[in-house]
């Protein structure tokens, strides 16, 4: 049974008449067809009995067609209202659709209104759950290209380090690892690269500049690759000449809350106890207050997908969920680290996708 009909086979148990799915990235998961369509309407249409169709930019179909989708994809032109063309061939392939299920945490009010009005006494139901609940566990042929994805997150570190130079900029270091990344086969990053140094390591999520690298500094780099589809995504901390004694502590305190993390990953482990084992490390070391995020999130076509890992979350870890694994302590008078990889979780424990050593790296 393909995905497709796995939701067929929701909506049939649930008496649900159709699914209307227009997340890309969801899109993508369900047809093969990974499209970018703005604010144009994007998205496959399921039904209990019907077969499946693609509604998309009608420039667009070619690229549907190559991706591998062999149901029918409906197009349709700036100069149309796209909504009426979806709801009439929604119509002609199932009559009297009464039900639809769709996501909640995607569809806009303004286009919720615009299915509302063209399909009287609509009830709407919520499919994000169990979307997540397929997409949660990766497939041996996923797996396979997220690897991937992790092998040149390795390799975009790899340069990073060996680009670090005094006086050298943020934004210099980040253009020699997109362009080597995308040299050696990557479509794109997964998300804005990071590349921080110096007070700037204590900024979670900090933006890099032209603040030119100096003797003493922690440089952090936070980067993804998308492979086929998926993504990586690894953080990676190093020394720029001999640390202080307080930079050593607070990296090597944040190493260890890390391994701890990733050694105790298996199935049956909550999602919230692996927080704790790497929130009471870092807490028993005196950094709680700085740790300020949660450990990590879910990982596969999208960059941050299901599940949270958090605190509160009481999910149950079940073999092939792919998530990070990312400590941090950002003090703002001494400096911040942040360790990330991306694991796996196998049958009896973990696969660490990335790879690039943690012991700390003195250039």
């Amino acid at each position: 049974m393909n995905q497709t009909e796995k939701i067929q086979s929701y909506l049939q148990t649930h008496q649900i008449d159709a699914a209307f799915i227009t997340t890309p990235d969801n899109v993508f998961y369900f047809t093969g067809f990974k499209s970018n369509p703005h604010e144009r309407l994007l998205g496959v249409a399921i039904f209990k009995e019907a077969a499946p169709f693609i509604i998309c930019p009608k420039m667009e179909i070619p690229d549907a067609k190559a991706a591998g989708w062999n149901g029918e994809i409906i197009g349709h032109q700036d100069t149309d209202n796209a909504w009426d063309i979806l709801v009439q061939k929604m119509n002609e392939t199932a009559s009297n659709i009464q039900s639809l299920a769709v996501e909640k945490s995607h569809m806009t009010v303004e286009r919720l209104e615009a299915l509302e009005e063209r399909l009287s006494n609509l009830q709407i139901s919520r499919i994000d759950e169990k979307i997540n609940d397929l997409r949660v566990i990766k497939s041996e042929a996923e797996l396979v290209n997220m690897r991937k994805a992790a092998e040149l997150a390795d390799y975009a570190i790899e340069v990073g380090c060996k680009e670090i130079a005094e006086g050298k900029t943020e934004i210099e270091i980040l253009n020699a690892i997109e362009l080597a990344v995308k040299e050696k086969g990557a479509a794109q990053m997964s998300f804005d690269t990071m590349v921080l140094s110096g007070p700037k390591t204590a900024s979670p999520h900090g933006t890099p500049g032209d603040r030119k690298i100096q003797k003493g500094d922690f440089i952090l780099f936070d980067l993804g690759v998308v492979y086929n589809g998926y993504c990586s995504d690894i953080t990676r901390t190093v020394a720029f000449g001999e640390p202080s004694p307080d930079k050593r502590e607070i990296y090597e305190t944040v190493r260890r809350a890390e391994e701890a993390a990733v050694a105790a990953v298996k199935p049956g482990v909550t999602a919230m106890a692996l927080d704790k084992t790497a929130r009471d490390i870092i807490t028993e070391a005196g950094y709680g207050e700085y740790f300020t995020h949660r450990l990590g999130h879910g990982l596969g076509i999208s960059v941050h997908e299901f599940p949270s890992i958090t605190g509160v979350n009481d999910m149950k870890l079940e073999k092939g969920m792919v998530f990070t694994i990312e400590p941090g302590i950002y003090h703002p008078d001494i400096t911040g680290v942040r360790i990330e990889d991306d694991v796996v979780v196998t049958e009896s424990g973990v696969e660490v996708l990335t790879k690039f050593p943690k012991e700390l790296q003195i250039l």
